[in-house]
């Protein structure tokens, strides 16, 4: 495998903006800590990737992600009676607004080794540069008021796309649990500003993420968005049925609309039955990407890792073993033109219908 080819790879989601300001680990240095710094990317051929901007819920904080077994998450995001009641508007502004001058002291400080992406036309260039693509994303909309007034203003800072919710609910819609078995189907759809800000998001440009969203929501995204649905950082509900994932209904949704699912890597959203366990082989992933690809077709499936936000598997590790999983989707059968579709060439074919270039 180390004669062939690296495959960039362009990942949906990551939460290394949040691992490096609770560690205080340097993006720059090679680290034991988390998934993602600058020289694991590059072993790895990482490219680049949308980079997830995410409010913690004042009252629970951050301190149970930095653990290694997520499921210490349950207490709180386990079930949609026990979830944290919306959060202020100003409160989320700040902390995002915090957050967003991190990632732009990260792209300052490359020397040039990094840059902001924002058009199709910038990732292009970027990973024919070699220079590693960094897209700003809110995982979240907390961050955004209800009157959708602060929306132009995160598009200006770079803001790219937006994720409606976390799994857990705001003002403009509901996310799912972290529970197991479970249909996604676990409450109501968008509220009035939720619609208005997909419309909102339509017209300015900015990428719609059902990641996280529940089924009620999900539907009135996919009657309401005229882009594109994609789902970051998500799997297929029929091989792991996990709240978070997706079910045949909604990936058929997906593929008429000529949109994408990011493949999620977290073990628990890829197990059959639904454990915590690095103990995962890099087969069951492979086969989450076989069974999208199956359903919704070569061009609509891509890389959504949920690196430093997830349980990995073993195999895979970090960053700097993507390459690893890249060779287990060669030996699967998938030829080059499959890898370079699947690494990165599928999401510069949804930014180019997505985004204003």
């Amino acid at each position: 495998m180390s004669n062939e080819p690296v495959i960039p790879v362009f990942d949906g989601h990551n939460d290394t903006l949040l691992s490096l300001r609770t560690t205080g680990r340097s993006f720059f240095d090679s680290s034991e800590i988390g998934h993602i710094d600058l020289p694991r990317a590059r072993a790895g051929g990482l490219a680049g990737g949308f980079f997830a901007v995410w409010v913690p819920n004042p009252e629970v904080g951050v301190s149970d992600f930095n653990s290694p077994d997520p499921s210490a998450l349950d207490d709180v995001y386990g079930d949609t009676a026990s979830m944290p009641k919306p959060m202020d508007a100003s409160y989320a502004q700040n902390y995002a607004l915090s957050a967003i001058g991190t990632f732009y002291r990260l792209v300052a400080g490359s020397n040039g080794a990094a840059r902001v992406v924002r058009t199709a036309q910038d990732l292009r260039k970027s990973i024919a540069a070699d220079t590693f693509a960094m897209e700003l994303h809110l995982e979240g909309a907390e961050p955004i008021d209800e009157q959708l007034e602060s929306l132009p203003a995160f598009y200006e800072m770079g803001v790219r796309s937006i994720g409606l919710v976390w799994s857990r609910p705001n003002v403009f819609a509901s996310g799912v649990p972290f529970k197991f078995p479970s249909s996604p189907d676990t409450g109501p759809g968008l509220t009035d500003a939720g619609k208005a800000l997909v419309e909102a998001c339509n017209e300015l440009g900015i990428l719609v993420d059902v990641s996280h969203l529940n089924e009620a929501g999900f539907w009135d995204v996919a009657k309401i968005s005229t882009a594109p649905i994609v789902a970051t950082h998500s799997c297929s509900h029929d091989l792991c049925p996990s709240a978070r994932n997706l079910t045949p209904k909604q990936l058929d949704a997906v593929r008429d609309s000529d949109g994408i699912v990011g493949v999620n890597f977290h073990v628990g959203f890829v197990r059959a039955d639904g454990e915590d366990n690095a103990d995962t082989p890099l087969s069951m992933l492979v086969d989450h990407f076989e069974k999208l690809v199956d359903q919704i077709g070569i061009d609509r499936v891509a890389f959504g890792s949920d690196f430093d936000g997830a349980l990995m598997p073993a195999d895979l590790g970090t960053a700097a073993g993507l390459q690893r999983l890249v060779g287990a989707l060669r030996q699967r059968g998938y030829d080059e033109s499959s890898l370079r579709k699947l690494g990165y060439e599928n999401w510069i074919r949804i930014f180019e219908r997505t985004w204003k270039n």
